[in-house]
């Protein structure tokens, strides 16, 4: 029935724990910064990135403009007059989520159900609210970059789910037949609303890291297939035709 698999990334596919108020990362990043010759305090770091992530995303409208992260990390070093080097900003933003993050695995059956999905021919595509700098060495981590036929992640595209605009982006950059596509996803107003907004088929799947309980709102936006218990070995029963 599918040919074309759409996934979220975490919190469906990827288990993940971040946080980035621990002090322990600002005071890092503070050191790292001056030793590159951006001389900051904890604090006065801390409140320098917050800052410059709240006036990007204020300076749009749209409520689902996504920014892009390494804008704020290289203002960070201009804003002491300092002009990173080529490179170095990729460099930082990989520092700064090794830095905040507690762990990062795959759920048990990702990887049977994508083995299946290659001996079936059907295709694997990931379109996740992200930031490319964090998530493409995450990919890479978990030997995933390599498993999808497309990848269209928010902070390239602009804008998030459940902006229908982003999942547009991916029908038409891979020529995709909505009859024939999925989206699969942890999050009833992002994952699926999306797939709404699109005419797109969903499956929602209730893991560890879903947002909130199952709230008033989130329980008007039905997926078209449903696993309450985070049981992603399920996934291949239900659509895996």
């Amino acid at each position: 029935m599918y040919q074309n698999y759409i996934f979220d990334l975490y919190g469906t596919l990827v288990d993940i724990h971040t946080n980035e108020e621990k002090a322990y990362l600002h005071e890092k990043m503070a050191g790292i910064y001056s030793a590159m010759g951006a001389a900051y305090t904890k604090k006065e770091w801390k409140e320098a990135y917050k800052q410059g992530c709240k006036r990007k995303k204020e300076a749009e409208k749209n409520p689902y403009y996504e920014i892009e992260i390494r804008e704020v990390f290289e203002e960070l070093f201009l804003k002491k007059g300092i002009q990173p080097e080529k490179g170095q900003i990729e460099v930082i933003c990989q520092v700064f989520r090794v830095l905040s993050r507690s762990y990062l695995k795959l759920y048990d059956g990702v990887e049977e159900f994508f083995d299946l999905c290659r001996m079936k021919g059907k295709k694997l595509y990931l379109l996740s609210n992200a930031q490319t700098a964090f998530t493409v060495g995450e990919l890479k981590e978990l030997g995933l970059y390599d498993q999808f036929d497309g990848i269209v992640i928010s902070s390239e595209a602009g804008v998030c789910k459940p902006d229908q605009a982003i999942m547009d982006v991916l029908l038409k950059k891979y020529h995709l037949k909505k009859a024939e596509s999925i989206m699969i996803g942890n999050d009833r107003t992002s994952d699926v609303l999306v797939a709404k907004n699109s005419g797109v088929d969903s499956l929602y799947i209730h893991s560890n890291i879903s947002p909130g309980s199952y709230k008033e709102e989130e329980e008007r936006i039905q997926a078209d297939y449903e696993i309450l218990d985070g049981d992603f070995g399920k996934v291949k029963e239900l659509i895996l035709f």
